[in-house]
């Protein structure tokens, strides 16, 4: 089984893609993931990343398309996989189409979880986080005990960048630039699962299994 995973920044699909890989015993294949291990690795591909990621670039399609077919073609997956933000583009997705196409193979679930921005901006911007620690915290839905401060070690708790509200109204704007056009690309190239991610992760975790047939 194949599964495409999206939704905008902070809509929760890491959390989904690892609960369902681990339900299904699928493979969570991460482009964050496939990168950090090639610049780890020093791959001639991990250092053509590395030249963009360190200067705060976007990696090309094309290079994240290499990417990702190595991994695919250095590892064997015998129950499939779930893809968690790959493809974010539609060239990407065409490239990526037509892979699979030559294997004669192909995608068989797109999950979308949707959810308003404005839940997304209250969701990102008011979480806080653990320096030291990394727990983390929400200051209306799970606050600190003693505001600002960690429960755990006690270490006082800081807004990320990507939380701050701009940021995270910016990140969305890419999204809906660039990604959610994915969402009609892959309508009737594979099983379409539109689900409401306002819920819990239970809650939301829950509806996926109903969909995919659990």
């Amino acid at each position: 089984m194949k599964i495409l995973i999206l939704g905008a920044p902070g809509a929760g699909k890491g959390t989904q893609a690892k609960l369902i890989a681990e339900k299904y015993q699928l493979a969570h294949i991460s482009t964050g993931d496939i990168f950090r291990s090639n610049i780890q690795g020093n791959t001639p591909l991990g250092q053509q990343a590395q030249q963009y990621m360190s200067q705060g670039l976007l990696v090309p399609d094309e290079l994240t398309i290499a990417l990702v077919k190595d991994y695919l073609e250095t590892n064997h997956f015998e129950n499939g996989y779930i893809l968690d933000g790959f493809p974010r583009t539609i060239p990407q997705a065409e490239s990526f189409d037509a892979y699979l196409a030559s294997k004669q193979e192909c995608m068989d679930y797109v999950i979308d979880i949707e959810i308003p921005d404005e839940f997304i901006l209250d969701r990102m911007s008011g979480r806080r986080v653990c320096t030291k620690c990394g727990a983390t915290y929400h200051i209306v839905n799970s606050p600190s005990k003693k505001e600002g401060i960690c429960d755990t070690c006690g270490t006082a708790l800081i807004q990320r960048e990507d939380d701050q509200a701009e940021t995270v109204k910016k990140r969305l704007e890419v999204y809906h630039a660039e990604t959610q056009p994915l969402i009609d690309h892959y309508k009737g190239k594979a099983k379409y699962l539109p689900v409401d991610g306002t819920g819990s992760v239970e809650e939301v975790f829950a509806s996926l299994n109903k969909m995919l047939g659990a």
